[in-house]
C-alpha cells in the first residue's frame, strides 16, 4: 500500500519506519527541508528510531523523506501527525488545516486519512473531513475512508516501544473503522476499535488529564510535607506498596512535552465553548505545574541563603534540560522556566544535558556545559532536574557543594531533595 505521513517528528518518524518495515511504500512528508535532508541521508534526530533503522528502510526501497506536495499523489493512505499548539489558551489546529488541504487536493476515491494529531473531540468530523471534502469534491464515507487513532509515543521508554504499544483506532463509518484497523493490525500487536472518532479524540486526553493531575497532586503534596518536615518520597514509596486502588506518581520540577503542559489544556477549552463551565480539575493542575519551576527556584535561593550566599552571582550547574529521563526532548521542558528564572536573578547558569544538543526554546544566556568533575566542584549549587542515566551521579555526590534533586536520584550530606 502506498502510505503518506504527514509530519516527520516524533510520532510521525517512528510510525512511517515502521510501516516501512511491515512492507508498505512510504513517503515522509515534512514541510522542514532540514529534517528532509537529515533522513535522506540516513540520520535520525529521534531516539526512538535509530539510524541503522532509517538507512535500512531508505536501502530497501519502502521508505523516501520529502517536502515536495506533489510526491504524495496516488496515496492509498495518509496519516497526519503534525503539530497542534496552544497559542495563549487556545488550540491552534493550523498545522492539521494546512496539511489536510495538501492532502485533499490529491485524494482519490477509495483512499483513506487518519488523523493521529492530539486534538479536541470533534476535530476529525468538524474540522479535517470538510476540508477534504472541500478540496477533493468527494464525500467521507461514500467515496473515501477517515478516522482518528490516537498517537501514544512515549519518548525514551524502551518496555513500550510503538510496535507493543496497543493502539485506539476509529472510524466515521464501518467500512473506516475497518482499514484503519486493518492498517494498524500490520502495524502494531494489539488494536482498540472504539465506536467514533470523538470517543477516541476523548481517550487521549483522558489519558493525558489523569497524569497531569495525578502528578499535580503529588507536586503540591511534595510542597506541603517539606513545610511539615515530612520526607514525601518515603511516604510515597510506602503508599505504593499497597497493590490496589493506588498508582505511583511522583513530584518533579514541572511537566513537559507536548502531553502534559499542552493537550489536558484543549479538553479544558472544549468544556468551556461547548457547555460555559470551567473544568476546574485541568485548571488546577496547570496551576500547581506551571509553577513548580518557580518553586525549585525559590528553594535553592533557600539553601544558598543557608549558605550566606545570594542566588545573584552564584555559579549554578542545571542537570538535565529534557523533560524526562534518557530523552533530547526538551518541548514545554520545566528545565528551560527554571534557567530563566535564575538568569533574570543574576546567576551564572550552566546547563549539561548529553541528548538535547540544540534547544530552540533555551534562553541564549544559558552556557552548555558538559557536566565533568570539574564542572560540578565550580557551582555554587547544582540543581538535577532530569535524571539522565549517563550523568556521573557519584561524582555530582562526591564534588558538588550543594545539590537540590529533583528527581530523588541522590544521597549525602550536602543533598537535598525536593
Amino acid at each position: 500500500m502506498h502510505v503518506v505521513v504527514a509530519g516527520q517528528g516524533y510520532v510521525g518518524l517512528p510510525l512511517a519506519v515502521r510501516a516501512a518495515e511491515v512492507g508498505h511504500r512510504v513517503v515522509g512528508y515534512d514541510v522542514d527541508p532540514h529534517r528532509v535532508k537529515q533522513l535522506a541521508a540516513g540520520e535520525s534526530y529521534v531516539e526512538d528510531v535509530s539510524s541503522e533503522r532509517i538507512r535500512a528502510a531508505l536501502d530497501s526501497g519502502a521508505y523516501s523523506a520529502t517536502s515536495d506536495a506533489a510526491a504524495l499523489a496516488g496515496f492509498d493512505l495518509a496519516v497526519i501527525t503534525v503539530p497542534t499548539p496552544l497559542r495563549d489558551g487556545v488550540p491552534d489546529l493550523s498545522y492539521i488545516e494546512s496539511c489536510a488541504r495538501t492532502l485533499g487536493a490529491h485524494l482519490r476515491p477509495g483512499a483513506t486519512v487518519v488523523l493521529e494529531s492530539t486534538t479536541y473531540p470533534g476535530t476529525t468530523e468538524e474540522l479535517m473531513v470538510p476540508i477534504l471534502e472541500e478540496l477533493s469534491g468527494l464525500t467521507a464515507g461514500r467515496d473515501f475512508h477517515a478516522g482518528f487513532s490516537p498517537e501514544r509515543i512515549d519518548p525514551g521508554n524502551q518496555n513500550w516501544p510503538f510496535e507493543k504499544t496497543p493502539k485506539v483506532v476509529s472510524g466515521v463509518d464501518a467500512d473506516s473503522l475497518a482499514v484503519v484497523k486493518a492498517f494498524y493490525d500490520d502495524l502494531v500487536e494489539t488494536t482498540v476499535p472504539v465506536s467514533g472518532p470523538k470517543e477516541a479524540e476523548l481517550a487521549k486526553l483522558i489519558e493525558n488529564t489523569f497524569r497531569h493531575v495525578n502528578i499535580a497532586l503529588v507536586n503540591e503534596i511534595a510542597m506541603f510535607a517539606k513545610a511539615l518536615g515530612v520526607d514525601v518520597w518515603e511516604a510515597i514509596g510506602a503508599a505504593a506498596s499497597k497493590p490496589f486502588g493506588f498508582m505511583k506518581f511522583t513530584p518533579g520540577p514541572g511537566v513537559g512535552g507536548h502531553c502534559l503542559p499542552i493537550d489536558p489544556s484543549f479538553l479544558s477549552w472544549k468544556v468551556e465553548r461547548t457547555v460555559g463551565v470551567p473544568f476546574r480539575f485541568v485548571e488546577l493542575a496547570n496551576d500547581v505545574n506551571n509553577h513548580m519551576p518557580d518553586y525549585v527556584v525559590r528553594r535553592l535561593m533557600e539553601a544558598l541563603n543557608a549558605r550566606r550566599q545570594t542566588v545573584n552571582g552564584s555559579r549554578v550547574l542545571l542537570l538535565g534540560l529534557a523533560y524526562k529521563p534518557n530523552t533530547s526532548d526538551a518541548r514545554e521542558s520545566p528545565s528551560t522556566r527554571v534557567a530563566e528564572l535564575l538568569l533574570d536573578l543574576g546567576a551564572q547558569v550552566r546547563g549539561a544535558d548529553p541528548h538535547v544538543v540544540d534547544d530552540i526554546h533555551a534562553d541564549a544566556r544559558l552556557v552548555r556545559v558538559e557536566a565533568t568533575a570539574e564542572e560540578i566542584a565550580a557551582a555554587d549549587a547544582v540543581v538535577l532536574l532530569a535524571d539522565h542515566a549517563e550523568f556521573d551521579y557519584a561524582a555530582v555526590a562526591n564534588h558538588a557543594k550543594y545539590v537540590l534533586d529533583c528527581r530523588n536520584r541522590l544521597a549525602g550530606p550536602n543533598v537535598e531533595v525536593l
